[in-house]
């Protein structure tokens, strides 16, 4: 379950480094969002099922969903834009 969340997560990933906005909700743009919408709920579907997998077995949260979920949201003027982080978050996965 965590390969298909984590190769789920590169996927919209790579179509958000291309240039497509609303997988973090930064500008809280309603195209954007609603676009993104599925992806985002079916990695929420997932990340909720592997968590309640790994609280059966015993083991923490899974961290890859926590992690995304806390990097959604409104973000300061400072901040890198959408395909620039997605662009950080593919060299951290690939790379690991």
């Amino acid at each position: 379950m965590e390969n298909d969340y984590r190769d789920t997560l590169i996927a919209a990933l790579r179509t958000t480094a291309a240039g497509k906005w609303g997988l973090f909700d930064h500008r809280r743009d309603k195209v954007a969002r609603a676009a993104a919408a599925p992806t985002v709920a079916r990695l929420t579907e997932m990340g909720e099922a592997i968590d309640a997998a790994r609280e059966q077995l015993g083991l923490p949260p899974f961290d890859l969903h926590a992690e995304f979920l806390a990097s959604r949201g409104p973000v300061g003027p400072e901040a890198v834009g959408e395909p620039n982080q997605a662009r950080a978050w593919l060299d951290r996965l690939t790379l690991a």
